[in-house]
């Protein structure tokens, strides 16, 4: 059996917008688009959800009602080819809830929580995306041997559309920007 008896035709060609516009929720659901082109992301573990549910919901809390914080949902970052990513955790304008698809200018911070298999694509790919795209504030998230999560941040020069580095926490978060919070992500 081969590969095309297998795979889907999508998973052979770019898509457009258009397309990817029309297809469900459930269709959408544990991919991206990167360049026009469909990528399968694998399931994370309890761990990884865990991580990212308990800053999404610290973020909210803390963000105030001018902004929300979710998990797991599309933001478009170009529309030829298109790019969308599927950050984590997305701090958006509370304003645009029901705008589809999210706009790197409804965004102010994405987090991307590293599991094995998306480590080049989370501190490399994905970061110099969402800097180009001009998302001010971007998060890494570590998920450390001793089990205590490591979480780097980073702030957009607007000029270079690059991240220079922020601060970094490990276990609790402290953060003052984008906005002051206090999150312990150590007690999984």
């Amino acid at each position: 059996m081969t590969a095309e008896m297998v795979a889907p035709a999508w998973m052979h060609s770019q898509i457009s917008a258009e397309q990817y516009d029309s297809w469900s929720e459930e269709q959408c659901a544990g991919i991206e688009v990167v360049d026009g082109m469909v990528v399968v992301s694998p399931s994370a573990s309890k761990r990884h959800h865990r991580l990212a549910r308990l800053l999404a919901n610290a973020l909210d809390t803390a963000a105030g009602p001018d902004w929300n914080a979710d998990t797991d949902f599309d933001v478009r970052l170009q529309d030829v080819p298109l790019t969308n990513r599927r950050p984590d955790v997305i701090v958006y304008q509370a304003e645009t809830i029901d705008l589809t698809p999210t706009r790197p200018e409804h965004v102010l911070l994405v987090v991307e929580v590293v599991s094995p298999g998306s480590d080049t694509t989370d501190r490399i790919v994905k970061v110099d995306q969402y800097a180009k795209a001009g998302i001010p504030f971007y998060w890494r998230i570590e998920q450390a041997a001793t089990g205590v999560p490591i979480v780097y941040t980073y702030v957009l020069d607007p000029a270079t559309k690059a991240y220079r580095e922020g601060e970094m926490f490990t276990g609790t978060v402290k953060a003052t920007a984008p906005f002051p919070i206090t999150v312990d992500l150590g007690i999984l």
